[in-house]
């Protein structure tokens, strides 16, 4: 973090400035979950909502056009308000869980030595112990979503030094061009 620019080459003063580095994924990760989560719960709760709309007046079907017309005009409205409902719960939900994530991985990179290195296994079982706790899940199935936590965290950790493998060849394919 830096606190100063560099005077300029008009003479005047430096300016004070405070500059923050933040990793794009700290804020790219929880924005894409925010936006999947809301096209996936505007879909859900528009499906659910309408559904519920026909089952609960299906015993009353208008017999005019004017009927129909306030039928439909009322489905569509509850149909879009319980579509943005739960879009916003289910953005909530996805944002919260790959926020735990970024913020275990960030811990973990931030401490450095070995938990540098198993960060993404760190943050996968983490958010599974999370998920297990919230949802109140038995012993047995909690141990399967920690195991699950555990080999995606381990297959995210084997893509990241595949990654960094595969860069360094590169760098070193480049060098030797040169």
């Amino acid at each position: 973090m830096s606190t100063e620019t560099p005077a300029s080459t008009d003479g005047t003063p430096a300016q004070r400035t405070i500059r923050l580095n933040v990793p794009p994924h700290v804020y790219i990760l929880p924005g894409g979950a925010f936006i999947l989560g809301g096209m996936i719960g505007l879909r859900r709760g528009a499906r659910t909502a309408s559904m519920q709309f026909l089952a609960e007046n299906a015993h009353r079907p208008p017999t005019t056009v004017q009927g129909w017309y306030f039928y439909n005009k009322t489905k569509n409205y509850r149909v879009l308000m319980a579509g943005l409902k739960e879009a916003g719960r289910d953005a909530a939900r996805l944002t919260a869980t790959v926020g735990v994530f970024v913020a275990v991985s960030e811990a973990c990179d931030y401490l450095g030595g070995l938990w540098g290195e198993v960060r993404e296994v760190a943050s996968s079982v983490a958010v599974a112990g999370a998920f297990a706790g919230v949802y109140r899940q038995p012993w047995r199935e909690a141990r399967r979503t920690l195991a699950v936590g555990l080999l995606t965290g381990a297959v995210l950790r084997g893509l990241r030094g595949t990654r960094e493998r595969l860069g360094l060849a590169r760098e070193g394919r480049e060098a030797g061009e040169e």
